[in-house]
């Protein structure tokens, strides 16, 4: 072994690697082939006139005969925007945490350090080749599932934009995730200096991180909700595309938010009447809408490619300590 990049480290790398970037291949083949097998399945039945009658909106939409719901098949789907969601912990834990750990548990950094090798380089070799496939596996799996997902987008029928495999396993933050959790297992295994102890702390720290995402989405804490307003004289415009809070009533005129249980009717003349008498000017809900798909994508995104990059930084200026 020599000192040149792709004869010395690089070469390691890939040697040491190999098997998972062909595991990731793997998955990410039978991925498309499923996609590809089920989209069909989705454009045929969309194309045969079953659906047609179907709008928008979350209501589902019903059989004209039976009144029983229409769906299309999405199971395979949410499958895949599930795993999407999991790969930060499946990579930190399975690649990122025995990256570097390995080799600091068996030693044997030190006689590659011993062959010309700086440990720049054993470090930027490892990590450059992980990110790589990290990046490639994890973008070509968020687009085979915004491929697969377009037909059924966002109708009664099919996925809408706010649900979690939707939201979370598709877009940018897809990526970003996933890159976070390899930076997380690799600093945790040079940390830990044992691979097992660091994959269990990997397994802990992106799965919370995980966990705590989804909570700002129902929360709304990252990305706020629009307030709708509207008269109680007429039926509310239909919540559509829309993600519902859940929070709702009615507004008096010094912009009070009351319970709409004050005035429990649906529209028309019983709920004017109701109004006027308790000094409400207008109703309202919130909301977000469609178009904030992209705003808790790349909110996410900065977070998870924020803690990346510092997680890397961070293990970089450890690398001269620990190793």
């Amino acid at each position: 072994m020599n000192g040149s990049l792709w004869n010395g480290s690089l070469w390691l790398a890939w040697r040491q690697q190999r098997v998972l970037i062909g595991i990731g291949a793997a998955v990410l083949a039978a991925a498309a082939a499923i996609a590809a097998f089920s989209r069909s399945d989705m454009l045929d039945a969309l194309h045969s006139g079953l659906f047609d009658h179907c709008g928008t909106g979350p209501l589902y939409c019903t059989r004209p005969d039976t009144g029983a719901p229409l769906l299309l098949d999405t199971d395979a789907l949410k499958y895949l925007g599930t795993l999407n969601i999991a790969l930060p912990i499946l990579i930190g834990v399975f690649w990122g945490a025995p990256l570097l750990g390995r080799d600091r548990e068996l030693g044997t950094h030190h006689m590659v350090l011993t062959q010309g090798i700086s440990r720049g380089q054993w470090f930027a070799s490892r990590v450059a080749l992980a990110a790589a496939t990290t990046v490639a596996v994890s973008g070509l799996l968020a687009g085979v599932f915004a491929w697969w997902w377009r037909p059924a987008a966002d109708r009664s029928y099919g996925l809408f934009w706010y649900e979690n495999a939707a939201l979370s396993g598709s877009g940018p933050r897809v990526v970003a995730a996933a890159l976070f959790g390899l930076a997380a297992g690799t600093l945790l295994g040079l940390l830990a200096r044992r691979v097992l102890p660091a994959m269990g702390l990997t397994l802990l720290v992106t799965g919370a991180i995980t966990l705590l995402l989804e909570w700002t989405h129902r929360t709304r804490l990252l990305v706020s909700p629009h307030t709708y307003v509207s008269a109680g004289s007429a039926p509310k415009p239909p919540m559509g595309e829309k993600w519902s809070t859940g929070h709702y009533g009615l507004i008096t005129a010094s912009g009070r938010q009351d319970n709409v249980l004050n005035c429990p009717f649906p529209s028309g003349a019983q709920l004017s009447e109701c109004m006027a008498q308790r000094g409400y000017v207008a109703r309202f809900y919130e909301a977000n809408p469609a178009g904030d798909y992209w705003a808790f994508q790349w909110t996410d995104t900065a977070v998870l490619g924020g803690l990346a990059l510092v997680l890397t930084a961070v293990t970089v200026l450890l690398l001269r300590r620990r190793v």
